[in-house]
């Protein structure tokens, strides 16, 4: 990994349209499931939960996630097809954070049932400006996560009567995403609510997004997770170069170029470390998980560059892959 030359910064690619579907089996189900909720509440980690594979980047940082991430999980005779969006933001009003609002509001009235997302016995101004995005005419569950750090359930009564005042929500579910039999009671419960129609993607498919999307956002979870809090959000990661070259060696090999756009020099100081140690191992672990995500031998390269205020361009917003 290295901090070269400013390469140029073409917008991220997406993964292909899915193909059309055959036509329904008998009683086959399939639809879109929204998962909403504030920054941090654990959306991400409930989709990967659901979906069985690890799809979308988690961190401790709040707005990890960027874009709308469709995950795939197709059991029986039921397709699930979810949609995590960016925690919905209400502190500043950046392009970016514009960009990151519009994904939550584009998504909410366009599914089958939505996942309201919020930490179990807690509600905060946060969860209520996403509360009020909710359309009536659209089925929504409760999702109390995070259920294992409750340590007195009867608590919860109160609280779910106060939520069910807030909205009339189908479903209460009280859920950890960590715990695979409260993530396999959600999945029945969402199947309900989805219409009987042809699936929408394969049944071995996991996601819409592409493998160039994936590794850009897997680079920029390291990014955030080995730079902890210090490292503004507004960090991002751009996909320069993502090739397939034939291999005598390996079954299959991929070859990546990306660079970290940061807004301040002090800030890619942070980014590449003493002696560069900091960008090593962000671009060591990303390259791992890669390999194991693409089946793949990767070779990364990983570049760091300053771009002051890109985050209030519309325009740079747009071209770094932003709706």
């Amino acid at each position: 990994m290295t901090h070269g030359p400013d390469p140029d910064l073409p917008a991220e690619g997406e993964g292909p349209v899915p193909a059309e579907a055959a036509p329904a089996a008998a009683g086959q189900r399939c639809g879109l499931v929204a998962i909403v909720g504030k920054p941090n509440v654990g959306k991400s980690t409930l989709l990967n939960a659901l979906v069985g594979q690890k799809i979308s980047i988690t961190s401790r940082k709040a707005q990890t996630t960027r874009h709308r991430i469709t995950g795939v999980r197709s059991e029986g005779g039921t397709q699930f097809v979810f949609v995590d969006t960016p925690g919905f933001q209400t502190r500043h009003s950046s392009a970016l954070n514009r960009s990151l609002n519009r994904a939550v509001t584009g998504v909410i009235g366009d599914v089958d049932v939505v996942l309201f997302v919020v930490e179990a016995g807690n509600f905060t101004l946060g969860d209520a400006k996403v509360l009020g995005l909710l359309k009536p005419d659209i089925p929504a569950i409760l999702v109390a996560n995070k259920l294992d750090l409750v340590h007195r359930r009867g608590e919860l009564a109160p609280w779910l009567r106060d939520m069910q005042a807030r909205h009339p929500f189908s479903e209460f579910m009280p859920v950890s995403a960590k715990n695979s039999k409260d993530v396999e009671r959600l999945l029945q419960v969402c199947g309900k609510y989805l219409p009987e129609q042809p699936w929408f993607y394969g049944e071995d498919e996991l996601t819409d997004k592409s493998e160039r999307f994936m590794a850009g956002e897997m680079i920029r979870e390291k990014l955030f997770r080995l730079t902890g809090e210090e490292l503004p959000y507004t960090s991002t990661v751009v996909v320069e170069k993502f090739e397939e070259e034939p291999s005598p060696k390996f079954k299959r090999m991929v070859r990546i170029a990306a660079t970290v756009v940061v807004e301040r020099d002090s800030h890619k100081a942070m980014v590449i470390g003493e002696g560069g140690e900091k960008l090593k191992r962000i671009g060591t672990e990303a390259r791992q998980e890669l390999e194991t995500l693409f089946d793949a031998k990767v070779f990364l390269q990983i570049f760091v560059k300053v771009r002051s205020g890109w985050a209030d361009d519309e325009a740079r917003v747009r071209s770094f892959g932003y709706e």
